[in-house]
């Protein structure tokens, strides 16, 4: 239970259908925060929304392991030129690993939270499909999940919309019925942002960005802080057209940048791909959908194997950085098939 409305009313609806509940709130910034996640304020409103439900509360202290899992690499992949993504580590090692292991030790049967998402059994096997809100669907974020910890995760209110999801808590009486959804990186605050908070932690780069095209040096940027894709920033170039990142080079103390046309991508590597979620092998030429980002549009792709896997996509995209994460979907229904990280793009 975050303190949240969704993680509120999932509880309520485990009650009413009979479950014997116990609310887990997780502790995992010991740090200052302003997200509308991990505060004080949160832990307290998940303990009143207990107190009504007349369920027992009990936060369990995972600072040491966030900080461990989820910021240092944070901070290490930032340092490395590459693109982290902090909420899916922390579902991937905590929520969905330490939780569900404590959860065990205790006797219990399932673990429960208040994502946009499903999970559905067909033929004895477990899959993760897409919520029910497009807008909110949080799959991507689950997509690391294998079937033995689908077996034992309830999403209970998966198949509403948000708005559904907060006239259900009003009709609980759930103080959370109104409560802003979070933002951002829980463990940075908006008036540090991610530079602030950076520069805390290690010595960033003044990188020179540099047009690709007339090799003028358009400006100066912190490099770690410059995504392949990148567009705020940067401005634009002779020809009156913005400029894009390119390419990070951190050693060189370079960031170069181009026209949209010259960013465009149509293969992506994979790193850590097994193909063989939830049971489901797929042979090199099988076409899926591949989202890159928790609130992009998924596009098709053929997936290829030829010393590694490679998605080779149908229509060029913008680029996805090295180290960002994929989720690949079947193409004829919302049902997740493998996550993965990126680890080239040409």
């Amino acid at each position: 239970m975050s303190g949240g409305v969704d993680s509120s009313v999932a509880a309520g609806f485990l009650l009413e259908a009979g479950h014997e509940v116990v609310g887990a709130t997780l502790k995992l910034w010991g740090g200052a925060t302003d997200s509308g996640c991990c505060t004080v304020a949160d832990v307290e409103d998940a303990r009143r929304v207990a107190q009504v439900l007349g369920i027992d509360h009990h936060v369990f202290n995972y600072t040491e392991e966030f900080e461990r899992h989820v910021v240092t690499p944070f901070v290490d992949e930032h340092l490395a030129g590459r693109s982290p993504n902090p909420c899916i580590e922390c579902n991937r090692h905590i929520k969905f690993d330490l939780l569900f292991g404590r959860a065990e030790r205790l006797g219990f049967d399932a673990v429960a939270t208040g994502h946009h998402a499903r999970v559905v059994t067909r033929e004895g096997s477990h899959y993760l499909v897409r919520g029910a809100d497009d807008q909110k669907d949080q799959s991507y974020v689950l997509g690391y999940l294998r079937e033995e910890q689908l077996a034992r995760l309830l999403l209970p209110i998966g198949h509403l919309r948000k708005a559904e999801v907060r006239r259900e808590a009003e009709r609980l009486g759930l103080r959370t019925w109104d409560k802003p959804d979070s933002q951002d990186v829980c463990f940075i605050r908006a008036a540090e942002g991610r530079e602030g908070f950076l520069r805390q932690r290690a010595k960033l780069t003044s990188a020179a960005i540099v047009d690709a095209t007339s090799g003028e040096v358009l400006g100066q940027g912190v490099g770690e802080l410059m995504t392949v894709g990148q567009r705020r920033g940067v401005g634009s170039g002779r020809d009156g057209q913005r400029r894009y990142v390119t390419r990070v080079d951190l050693v060189g103390r370079r960031v170069e940048v181009g026209p949209l046309e010259s960013i465009m991508v149509s293969t992506l590597g994979l790193e850590g791909a097994s193909l063989t979620f939830a049971r489901e092998s797929l042979a090199s030429g099988a076409t899926v959908l591949v989202q890159c980002s928790a609130h992009g549009r998924a596009q098709p792709a053929t997936l290829r194997h030829e010393g590694g896997w490679w998605l080779d996509l149908h229509a060029p995209a913008r680029p996805v950085a090295p180290g960002q994460s994929i989720v690949l979907y079947r193409v004829d229904d919302p049902t997740v098939v493998e996550g993965a990280a990126i680890v080239a793009a040409s």
